[in-house]
């Protein structure tokens, strides 16, 4: 599963920059020809777009690593880090370039080339519609925040790029003002973006605790052991592919070391096998007459 998880995690990275590269390169030459402040969003977002997977693949060469004797619980918070690195980044272009578009409304330009403005638009669609596909089948078998971030910014992409092809068949008819209020709608677009992706990164950082309906889960399949009278402090996180889980079982009291070890571990393999992706798991024994003392205390 493991293995899996990387692989797909890195050829979805990778498939990801060359399409965002080919994007860059055709957008590129649209806003040459044509000037158009709403193509040079739409290619603003593209290079960013490429700058945060590069950024994403060679974090995430470093997140898959395993755990090691100075990273004992691995070095997944990387992802979460990039995470933040990029919304600094894009908010900064983004602001600039709403100051363009504002600079635009003023001091309009006309626009040359519209129709081939149009066509790469329509091209750009294409290609954020595949990236989108492989994403979405990657992040279906891996759950990889890294992907997921990127993947909901791809399918945001693909409005932003409808947005353009409106504002470049509005210049065409002569409709000057479309060309700088899409610049300023991408604009603010990109800032909306950026704090999500700020926030979720954020999370992780800060060890947010899984969703409720994750825990509740994990509670039942606790309880569902025979010997098992209830679960309390439970704790959890995430970091980059690992969900960490800490809880603590109520044991009979008199219960042997020896089963209570026994009856832990088959709790650990039952959580696990219940869980999608990877989890590690660590279990305290309490007995039952000392775990409403400690619920209390804790």
């Amino acid at each position: 599963m493991a293995r899996d998880y990387d692989a797909l995690v890195r050829f979805s990275s990778i498939f990801t920059i060359i399409m965002a590269g080919v994007m860059i390169a055709a957008k590129a030459w649209a806003w040459l020809s044509s000037g158009s402040a709403a193509m040079l969003g739409s290619l603003t977002d593209s290079m960013l777009d490429v700058t945060a997977s590069l950024m994403s693949f060679f974090v995430l060469s470093y997140a898959l690593r395993p755990a090691d004797d100075e990273h004992r619980f691995g070095h997944g918070k990387a992802e979460a880090l990039a995470g933040l690195g990029q919304a600094a980044f894009i908010s900064g272009s983004a602001c600039l370039l709403a100051f363009h578009g504002i600079e635009r409304l003023f001091n309009p330009v006309e626009i040359n080339q519209s129709l081939l403005g149009v066509w790469v638009s329509i091209f750009a669609i294409i290609c954020t519609l595949l990236v989108v596909a492989v994403q979405h089948q990657v992040v279906k078998r891996t759950q990889s925040l890294a992907i997921k971030a990127d993947s909901m910014h791809y399918k945001g992409d693909i409005l932003l790029n409808i947005a353009v092809l409106i504002a470049m068949m509005l210049s065409h008819y002569s409709i000057g003002w479309a060309d700088p209020v899409f610049a300023i709608g991408v604009a603010l677009y990109l800032l909306y973006n950026c704090w999500g992706i700020a926030r979720e990164s954020a999370d992780h950082l800060m060890d947010k605790e899984l969703p409720e309906e994750e825990k509740a889960e994990i509670v039942a399949i606790a309880t569902s052991h025979a010997a098992v009278y209830g679960v309390h402090n439970l704790r959890t996180r995430q970091g980059g592919k690992v969900k960490f889980v800490q809880l603590h079982l109520e044991l009979d009291d008199d219960m042997p070391l020896m089963e209570a070890h026994q009856i832990a571990d088959e709790v650990v393999a039952r959580i696990q096998a219940n869980s999608e992706g990877e989890i590690d798991v660590l279990v305290h024994q309490d007995p039952v007459s000392l775990s409403v003392t400690e619920s209390a205390n804790s």
